[in-house]
């Protein structure tokens, strides 16, 4: 009996999360499996994956094939570094304890990585909103200084209306004072 460590398709349409599951080759991608060992959800900014590491580890050293995607999240998540190290302790290359040493080093880095990667992702989506806040506020000063510009063009222009109307009304009165004035001559 063929064992693959592989996704089982869980969530809703075009929002789905998945189930590592460890089941017979032979089965259908949804359906039987002998062990659910975590999930794995790619629609969060890194994905996130949940998953119990020593079961992983024991089905990979008792020789479950895992599916692409899962080899790359077991990697990712130093499954088969512990594999590897494992090996080369069962043939005597290093002690258990230097291997021991060096996964948790290995993890120490990764975990760094990983936090830094969410930390980035917080500060750009900040400097994003700063940016695009600041943007908005030039805009919207532009627009309040067009329409000040516009009402105080508007009020000049209703202003010398009347002022012109009283330059007429004046030499109206000049010309009817200048017509009385010959009248009275």
């Amino acid at each position: 009996m063929a064992v693959k460590i592989r996704l089982a398709r869980r969530g809703r349409k075009k929002a789905a999360s998945y189930d590592i599951v460890v089941a017979d080759a032979r089965a259908p991608r949804d359906g039987r499996f002998i062990e659910k060992l975590g999930t794995y959800n790619p629609n969060t900014n890194p994905a996130t994956i949940n998953y119990d590491g020593d079961r992983a580890f024991y089905w990979v050293m008792n020789g479950a094939q895992p599916t692409e995607t899962v080899r790359a999240m077991l990697a990712y998540r130093g499954v088969l570094l512990r594999r590897h190290l494992q090996l080369g302790v069962t043939k005597g290359a290093l002690t258990q304890e230097v291997a021991d040493q060096r996964y948790q080093q290995w993890l120490s880095e990764k975990d760094a990585k990983i936090e830094a990667k969410k930390t980035g992702l917080v500060d750009t989506k900040a400097e994003s909103r700063a940016a695009a806040l600041a943007a908005e506020t030039k805009v919207k000063e532009a627009r309040s200084a067009a329409l000040a510009k516009k009402q105080a063009d508007a009020l000049a222009a209703a202003t010398p209306a009347p002022a012109a109307a009283d330059d007429e009304a004046t030499e109206g009165t000049t010309e009817t004072a200048e017509t009385s004035a010959e009248a009275a001559a």
